[in-house]
């Protein structure tokens, strides 16, 4: 039995922020210095009462109306982001009720960013293969925007929001391949919001902006990443979880026929691009008006290049995730 990938569609809040809205806060970056560090113009962003759930909600409407798919024939639900309505119930439950999916469907959120999709590949796939079900909704989300202070420019210029919906099946029309997976959880320190949850919970004390020897201001409650470290750990992890992917799946460099990395910055994608000495032409990337989406941002990307007849029916297509956990995977469709 084997499990491919049907459908993808996306949805993309109303709302935007450009690089000149931004240089109106950041007062000495200009437009341009923002788009030379990220390779971003500007990113969307959800509106203040727009949750992640939302976001979902309109990828998968989207998605049933694009591709004639009924709620009736989803026998599973899966649900990715790290920003959910409540710590409970579930968000997953909550859409597959707004959505009239059946109540004999099973339903479960995960908690993961960057590399969410490739493990929401992964499990979908083990779910079918174990005979448990034969159409998964992989639902990824994400509204970081809300969790990051507005006078972090090392944040705020990189992260956009946005929602992504497929539908994995039963079948051989198509194959998601074998995996490579990893983690460091040594390194969550790197990409974090230290309070808000149970191990820190906000209070007055964690409200308390410091502002870094960069000019970033923040708190506990916002967002933190260490820039310098995540390159590092990406460059590090990557090729090696690109090549066991390849291993794995019995194939090589040359035999892929379009690359689709997480969409993390463009700077950091063109050094992965020529470490791995990957042609220009077989590497997608769609960071310029869409910014990074974490979980959303590899389906997205599926999507768009669809879209623009980049990939096409037959394509070998390697995925690629790395990010916050820390978390990394890569596997291998066919179109």
């Amino acid at each position: 039995m084997s499990s491919y990938i049907k459908a993808i569609s996306y949805y993309l809040p109303e709302k935007t922020l450009t690089n000149e809205q931004l240089a109106e806060v950041y007062e000495d970056w200009l437009p341009e210095k923002i788009f030379e560090k990220t390779g971003i113009n500007s990113r969307h962003i959800a509106a203040e009462n727009e949750t992640a759930l939302d976001l979902g909600i309109k990828a998968c409407k989207r998605l049933f109306s694009e591709y004639d798919i009924e709620a009736k024939d989803i026998d599973f639900v899966l649900l990715a982001t790290q920003s959910p309505d409540y710590f409970l119930p579930t968000s997953a439950c909550i859409l597959q009720n707004e959505l009239g999916i059946p109540t004999t469907a099973g339903a479960l959120d995960f908690n993961l960013g960057c590399s969410a999709y490739i493990y929401g590949l992964a499990l979908s796939k083990s779910i079918i293969i174990s005979g448990i079900s034969r159409n998964v909704l992989l639902v990824t989300a994400e509204t970081y925007s809300k969790h990051i202070n507005p006078m972090d420019r090392s944040t705020r210029t990189i992260f956009g929001d946005g929602a992504a919906a497929s539908l994995i099946c039963e079948g051989n029309s198509g194959k998601i391949g074998a995996f490579a997976l990893g983690s460091d959880g040594s390194g969550a320190k790197h990409l974090i919001i230290p309070a808000g949850a149970l191990r820190l919970p906000k209070s007055e004390l964690t409200k308390n902006e410091i502002q870094d020897d960069k000019g970033c201001t923040r708190s506990a409650d916002n967002l933190f990443m260490d820039g310098p470290e995540i390159f590092n750990f990406t460059i590090d992890v990557v090729p090696k979880c690109v090549k066991d992917a390849l291993e794995k799946n019995k194939l090589s460099l040359q035999d892929i026929d379009m690359f689709v990395f997480h969409q993390a910055n463009k700077y950091m994608l063109d050094y992965l691009r020529r470490k791995l000495r990957i042609p220009e032409e077989k590497f997608y990337v769609n960071i310029e008006n869409i910014g990074n989406t974490v979980s959303a941002s590899i389906p997205i990307a599926l999507a768009k290049a669809t879209e623009e007849k980049r990939i096409n029916k037959g394509d070998k297509v390697m995925l690629v995730g790395f990010g916050v956990g820390l978390s990394w995977g890569a596997t291998i469709i066919e179109w």
